[in-house]
């Protein structure tokens, strides 16, 4: 006779019940409708101001804010980083959204697998099994081209690893090489966008756009955007090659 599996305590689910609270109160204030180029710009004078004067303050209240939008899923990750590269320039906004983002999606798994991993690993199916599999086969690997490629959602991303076994450090560890394209780019579209706005084109929409769009600071960074969407056919046209040549 088998003795029945210990229960496990009801307080492993309060860590996501967090994390869905702050969702559900961030959506009910809509600060999705914040995160906005239209806003950026409109307070760019007032961010600034503060930025000059307590600039490592600006940074770490930056960093929270984006770990916080990460671990509670709220979409706008892109402008955030955008906008960190708008307020600090390529280098500095990047590697602030690089770790923020880092540390938010980790905080993200670990929530996940301790309220959910048991009974979503034994029932998934179509598209989680596939993802099942991918992380059985080499987690590391597979978590590091999700994170290279934009092929899925990044809260799926953050999310489904935690079901599938893969190991903390695997997940940071390709979360932190993963991002780095993404957050750097995407940076630098923020500080081309503020080096655009800085010659006075904003006061015509139309000629704003096209002084943002064919500024060297922004259309580099849109190639390496438009390189980075390449990926995932780049990848399939690798493998393919590989897979052909060992029949």
């Amino acid at each position: 006779m088998t003795e029945p599996k210990p229960k496990r305590p009801l307080t492993r689910f309060l860590p996501i019940l967090l994390v869905a609270a702050a969702l559900a109160l961030a959506l009910s204030f809509r600060v999705q409708d914040r995160f906005s180029l239209d806003a950026l710009y409109a307070q760019s004078s007032a961010l600034d101001a503060y930025v000059a004067q307590h600039y490592l303050a600006a940074i770490g209240i930056f960093m929270v804010i984006y770990g916080l939008a990460v671990a509670s899923s709220i979409p706008g990750a892109s402008f955030l980083t955008l906008s960190g590269g708008f307020l600090f320039g390529t280098w500095i906004g990047g590697a602030a959204a690089w770790i923020a983002a880092t540390i938010g999606a980790t905080l993200i798994f670990l929530a996940a697998r301790t309220a959910f991993a048991d009974v979503l690993r034994s029932r998934a199916s179509g598209w989680l099994a596939r993802l099942r599999d991918g992380f059985r086969e080499n987690a590391f690997n597979y978590l590091l081209v999700l994170r290279l490629t934009p092929i899925a959602p990044f809260f799926v991303v953050n999310l489904a690893p935690a079901f599938f076994d893969v190991k903390l450090r695997d997940y940071v560890l390709a979360t932190l090489i993963g991002m780095i394209p993404g957050a750097f780019v995407y940076a630098s579209v923020g500080a081309g966008l503020r080096a655009a706005l800085a010659t006075g084109a904003a006061a015509n929409p139309s000629e704003a756009a096209r002084a943002i769009l064919l500024s060297p600071a922004v259309f580099g960074p849109i190639l390496g955007l438009i390189a980075l969407a390449l990926l995932p056919v780049i990848i399939r046209a690798v493998r393919g090659k590989r897979a052909g040549s060992a029949a």
